[in-house]
């Protein structure tokens, strides 16, 4: 598991046993988002994700940021995934505007953020629904956006549609972003500034020298996955990202 899923996940158990046992109701009450207070209580955009209405609405939030976590904290490093998870719920914070009198607790929309940053990656990755429906990830991301719009138009029961909506379009502009200031786009156009006077053979010979055995196994294995393309169709066969995430284990 790594850093920061291990960390959120601790949080937001530690936080719901100290509101179940601990804080009177009054205090859990300041922490709760709802959306027509937020200009006297702004401190709920981040309060409110760590707050759950029970033991089930806790364990379906955590047993996806479990699942879904770990490998895009690998992909796009530690603190981009932290800001990713709390901007995500921010953004559910945000479009939960159009629910105004509406109490608002949980991680959903940060996991939301998650779940769409782990279809950005690995778009036709599988994910079984109810552990038995194989659903690609991009198509799960689209199905739950348009049932997020259609339920929060329709003001489907007790859930926070708006919120697992807002949950998409916080990730979304988050790593949209993150992408246009990183290396990867960086790496990009400094290959379009040399590519005539460098050879394509240099890049290769450097990350065939990385010591493949220290990288993490969720690393290593998209290390060894970007290697073969590049040694199949060649370097410029690569997109940014994939130039930018071997050059992060080059030394030197």
């Amino acid at each position: 598991m790594t850093p920061w899923v291990r960390r959120l996940l601790l949080a937001n158990v530690v936080v719901f046993f100290i509101t179940v046992l601990v804080l009177p109701g009054r205090i859990v009450s300041q922490l709760v988002l709802i959306p027509a207070l937020l200009p006297i209580r702004p401190w709920t955009v981040i309060t409110y994700q760590f707050l759950h209405a029970g033991f089930w609405h806790l364990l379906f939030n955590m047993v996806g940021l479990y699942f879904f976590g770990p490998r895009l904290e690998s992909r796009i490093g530690s603190k981009h995934f932290l800001l990713l998870y709390l901007l995500s719920g921010v953004g559910g914070a945000v479009l939960s505007v159009f629910t105004p009198g509406a109490r608002i607790v949980g991680a959903s929309g940060a996991v939301f953020g998650v779940l769409l940053g782990f279809a950005r990656y690995w778009p036709r990755e599988k994910i079984y629904v109810y552990a038995l429906i194989p659903v690609e990830a991009r198509v799960l991301v689209i199905f739950l956006a348009v049932l997020s719009l259609w339920s929060g138009i329709g003001g489907g029961g007790n859930i926070a549609h708006f919120a697992h909506l807002g949950g998409f379009v916080g990730g979304w502009i988050y790593l949209r972003l993150m992408e246009r200031n990183s290396a990867a786009r960086r790496f990009k156009l400094q290959v379009e500034a040399t590519t005539a006077g460098r050879p394509k053979g240099r890049d290769l010979r450097r990350w065939e020298e990385v010591d493949r055995a220290g990288l993490h196994p969720i690393n290593r294995d998209e290390y060894d996955r970007v290697l073969q393309k590049a040694r199949d169709q060649g370097v410029p066969a690569l997109t940014p990202q994939e130039r930018a995430f071997m050059e992060r284990f080059v030394r030197g």
